[in-house]
């Protein structure tokens, strides 16, 4: 059985796009990973309901521990370097599912140092071994990223706030620049870009692709009222503000089918100053995630990030109960839920019917093997935030599994 992996798709300038699926085909350290974890994994009654069969479209996965996209600033030159397979590789099981890091659409997709690009011919080759995630960044980019030193664009020509600050090839930290609001006749080049992105994950192998309409990036500066003061087709209204994510979600799953298509969200997000009142991030969101049904039938799933992880960074352990009911309830998706979760209330999450299945972010970097760690009870090594985005292998392929840790 081979682990299923999806890359986390990036718009041009901003992290919100569709994300390749893959089942790990040409990483051969993946697959042996997988094999052995495999052989070894022994589920404690406990933990069985992360560790049932369940299907997103056409993956059929073995269990439900799902590794979330998470940015790793690893990729010289926006190019996918071969120690990502590694990465990648050690922290695949036998069928499960990797969301891989969020990648950039366009050369205006970028915001981020050393983040991998779906592009170019080169860089479609370079995945092959590996996996990734399609985003743009929109207004979380600096001229040092853009073509031609240009301004990064959004919705609206609103700059992030104090709190945020942005490094770039030449430094840092710096304030974020004010943006330059899109003209609607660009948008259909988004758009496209998307489509385009979603067609070279699946030729560099992926199983899919999900969207990443979340944490303050293009598509979420488009749908959040603090973000979006535009007066055309694409503001106003909360039909208007969903119409970039909604045409982008048609357009991905027209290019590779309906049923490789995953869409990220996060109602209650604070990050990058992009953010909803609370009663109207219920009301919108149910609204969003029915009209997303309705438009976009047979999507694979629904990936939503709990409140806990709305500023992006926070350190609080465990998910706010009930926050993502309304949108659970909402959806005819398999649900898949993010947000700080350990092994405990991961269970209790799929067991008590909240979600589906629990993404992981954080302790996947520090525990390659976590599934089977689930799995036992085995205890979770801790993680070292300062080697999150430090560029070298360090904190990246030098986490032990339990056999190495013991």
């Amino acid at each position: 059985m081979r682990s299923t992996q999806l890359p986390t798709a990036t718009r041009c300038g901003a992290r919100t796009g569709p994300a390749p699926v893959s089942r790990n085909r040409t990483a051969s350290v993946c697959a042996a990973v997988a094999v052995q974890q495999q052989q070894q994994l022994q589920v404690k009654d406990d933990a069985q309901p992360l560790f049932n069969p369940l299907k997103l479209g056409d993956l059929e996965l073995q269990h439900r521990v799902i590794m979330a996209p998470l940015t790793r600033c690893r990729a010289p030159d926006n190019v996918p370097a071969p120690v990502m397979a590694t990465y990648y590789g050690q922290r695949a099981s036998a069928g499960g599912l990797i969301i891989s890091e969020a990648t950039a659409i366009c050369p205006e997709a970028h915001g981020y140092p050393q983040v991998p690009g779906i592009y170019t011919q080169q860089q479609v080759e370079a995945w092959r071994p590996v996996v990734q995630a399609l985003w743009h960044v929109g207004r979380a980019s600096h001229p040092d990223y853009q073509p031609g030193n240009a301004l990064p664009v959004s919705s609206s020509a609103l700059p992030i706030g104090d709190g945020f600050e942005v490094y770039t090839p030449k430094g840092g930290p710096f304030k974020y620049p004010t943006p330059r609001a899109l003209d609607a006749s660009e948008i259909p080049a988004i758009v496209k870009a998307y489509a385009d992105a979603a067609r070279n994950a699946i030729a560099a192998g992926f199983d899919g692709v999900e969207v990443h309409g979340a944490n303050g990036y293009l598509l979420d500066q488009f749908w959040k009222d603090s973000t979006n003061q535009r007066s055309d087709e694409y503001g106003g209204s909360d039909e208007n503000k969903a119409r970039l994510l909604l045409e982008v979600m048609e357009a991905v799953a027209a290019a590779v089918g309906a049923q490789r298509v995953g869409l990220r969200l996060s109602p209650y997000n604070t990050f990058l100053d992009a953010c909803d009142d609370v009663q109207r991030a219920v009301q919108k969101n149910v609204w969003l995630v029915q009209e997303l049904d309705r438009r976009v039938p047979g999507l694979a799933y629904l990936h939503m990030v709990e409140p806990r992880l709305a500023g992006g960074n926070a350190e609080v352990e465990g998910p706010i109960d009930h926050s993502l009911e309304p949108f659970r309830k909402a959806t005819k998706l398999p649900f898949l839920a993010a947000g700080g979760f350990k092994r405990n209330d991961g269970i209790a999450a799929v067991k008590d019917g909240k979600a589906d299945a629990v993404v992981y972010g954080r302790y996947f970097i520090s525990n390659p093997d976590l599934p089977r760690r689930l799995a036992e009870g085995a205890e979770l090594t801790p993680y070292d935030r300062d080697t999150f985005y430090s560029f070298g292998e360090q904190g990246y392929v030098d986490y032990p599994c339990m056999e190495e840790s013991s």
